[in-house]
């Protein structure tokens, strides 16, 4: 069986490309392990990669920008059984504004938007903390403004079921599955931010209300796969950006859970998930991958 890995920033976007890599890297050691032969794209058109090499694959996943991801995923969905995110939902995700409208409209706090004065600055289609800024400036065309929520920076690594795109063959209803609670380390430095890495498996007194609202948010935009949902908690849990897709936390995840990411993926693509996972320790990581067990 063989399976098709294509990670978008390693050959297209050296900001992005170390955390691609090793997101890469993780997922390519998993599958191997569980018997898979792996395959990913060569440098050149990336589009042109997907359609090359998606035929000849049993399963196939997209790492990509969020603002592309969407497009990508479409391509191999088309070619092969995809194990990610559906691709009109990547496209919801992807749109900071309407995203947010949606689980603002399902009772879920997001930070409200914000036309003047100090606040945060982000791209409607951003990736991570990529040119997101504290100021009080214009945003830029593709930008727009948030109010600053000062709180604690945190994620929820999570697993869903299959149910869109092959609905009728595999859906179950099995509820999501969450990995882990992590802390992010989130800097501001001048105004600008920047993601400088993280810890896997971290408790909270929080927990039970960061992990629900995590799963409610991944739920209402339609997430399958592997999905981060990024909260900031202050006077409650405040959702700032739903990732459809492997995010940078799968580092430190396995390298303390027991069981391979690769097949959770697979059997969650069929309607398949176990009930829990076992992780033992934490484990704090970088954005270039190294991993140290805490």
């Amino acid at each position: 069986m063989k399976v098709l890995l294509a990670e978008y920033s390693v050959f297209h976007d050296p900001v992005l490309a170390p955390e691609g890599e090793a997101m890469l890297r993780v997922l390519q050691d998993s599958f191997t392990r569980c018997g898979y032969e792996v395959v990913s794209p060569e440098a050149g058109d990336f589009a042109e990669e997907l359609r090359r090499l998606a035929p000849g694959c049993d399963y196939g996943l997209v790492i990509a920008p969020d603002a592309l991801l969407g497009r990508y995923t479409r391509i191999i969905e088309g070619l092969t059984h995809s194990i990610g995110c559906g691709s009109l939902n990547c496209a919801l995700c992807a749109n900071k504004i309407r995203s947010g409208h949606i689980l603002a409209a399902h009772g879920i706090a997001v930070p409200p938007e914000q036309a003047s004065g100090r606040r945060v600055i982000k791209e409607v289609s951003g990736a991570g903390t990529v040119n997101m800024r504290l100021a009080d400036e214009e945003p830029r065309a593709g930008e727009f403004g948030q109010e600053f929520i000062d709180g604690e920076h945190l994620s929820v690594s999570l697993v869903g079921s299959r149910y869109v795109g092959e609905a009728c063959l595999y859906y179950s209803g099995a509820e999501p599955l969450v990995l882990s609670l992590n802390a992010q380390e989130i800097g501001i430095e001048d105004g600008v931010f920047s993601f400088n890495g993280g810890t896997t498996n971290i408790d909270h007194p929080a927990r039970d209300a960061i992990i629900e609202t995590a799963v409610k948010a991944a739920t209402v935009l339609g997430c399958q796969g592997y999905a981060g949902v990024d909260v900031v908690v202050a006077d409650r849990v405040y959702v700032v950006d739903v990732n459809p897709r492997p995010t940078s936390s799968i580092i430190g995840i396995a390298a303390v859970m027991d069981e391979e990411i690769g097949e959770i993926l697979i059997n969650a693509s069929k309607g398949i998930l176990p009930r829990k996972v076992h992780l033992t320790g934490s484990a704090r990581y970088d954005k270039s991958g190294q991993v140290v067990l805490l």
